[in-house]
């Protein structure tokens, strides 16, 4: 039996969304094999550290070996989610691996300890740099797709307006519009 709480070897599809109103997204990292689907529950910037960390793996693995880089030319359509949206499990830490000898990147993914059930669950997926590539890009622009980051203190603008503490309380509230 594998070490991993789920073992999803090659999988056809693999990606990340979100649901719900800006500011109120719940966002999900999913991946298919067959008829096995698994969901993540993952925080925003689970997301896009996952994006930024894909694309540097495959660009450093190109950079190394360029014959890596004419096969990232994969077309993936649909990258939306796919229902049911229930998760296994939420997000706690990632990793990213490469397995050269079958030209796979790995995903590791170990969850948040509960304390009901002792060890966090896991779950380890493996896909095409192609996939990958994918799963990157799209990644970044569902975590774009939210509200807009203030310049002056980094967080969240909602639609409503902003107090940004930078400005010491001096200056208008902020909006996104």
């Amino acid at each position: 039996m594998s070490e991993f709480t789920y073992d999803l070897d090659s999988v056809q599809r693999i990606t990340a969304g979100a649901v719900g109103p800006r500011g109120q997204r719940v966002f999900y990292v999913q991946a298919r094999r067959g008829s096995r689907l698994i969901t993540l529950l993952a925080e925003k910037e689970q997301v896009r550290a996952l994006a930024d960390a894909i694309a540097r793996l495959l660009d450093s693995l190109a950079e190394k070996n360029p014959r890596l880089a004419t096969s990232d030319d994969l077309l993936v359509t649909d990258m939306s989610l796919e229902e049911p949206l229930d998760p296994e499990f939420r997000v706690g830490q990632m990793g990213l691996g490469y397995d050269a000898e079958r030209d796979l990147v790995v995903l590791l993914i170990q969850g948040v300890a509960d304390e009901d059930e002792g060890e966090p669950q896991t779950a380890r997926l493996s896909a095409t740099r192609p996939q990958m590539r994918a799963l990157s890009s799209h990644a970044a622009q569902v975590v774009a797709a939210g509200r807009p980051i203030c310049g002056n203190c980094g967080r969240p603008i909602d639609p409503a307006g902003h107090f940004c503490p930078q400005r010491n309380g001096h200056g208008p509230v902020l909006s996104s519009a």
